[in-house]
């Protein structure tokens, strides 16, 4: 099992940055899969970025591709988003999630470990 602290999320304006962190505590970070999904105000929760164990291989939604960038770092036991030319669009509690398997990295299904959210507001 492994359990997940997401942290970094505020109140920003359109065109500003934030870098999401999430740490992971428990087993193995290395083993599982990180996705970051977010659930804007009043909307489902929906797959924002994916990254593989070895962090080789990313997904992105295409509304933040060239803006976000999801990494991870194994040594730490974290993952990150960054997140540049934020839009009021991007307004939403950003989860971040881990999982053992990688073969649909969009699917929230996959994910068997979640953490408690973190919010971003960005103000036009």
């Amino acid at each position: 099992q492994v359990q997940l602290v997401e942290s970094g999320g505020g109140l920003v304006q359109a065109g500003d940055s934030l870098r999401l962190s999430c740490a992971a505590s428990g087993r193995t970070f290395s083993s599982y899969a990180m996705a970051w999904f977010r659930q804007p105000p009043g909307k489902e929760r929906e797959f924002v970025a994916s990254i593989s164990w070895g962090g080789v291989t990313t997904y992105y939604v295409d509304s933040v591709k060239g803006r976000f960038t999801i990494s991870r770092d194994n040594a730490k036991n974290t993952a990150y988003l960054q997140m540049m030319s934020l839009k009021p669009e991007d307004t939403a509690v950003y989860y971040c999630a881990a999982a053992s398997s990688f073969r649909t990295p969009r699917k929230e299904n996959d994910y068997a470990y979640w953490g408690q959210g973190t919010q971003v507001i960005v103000s036009s």
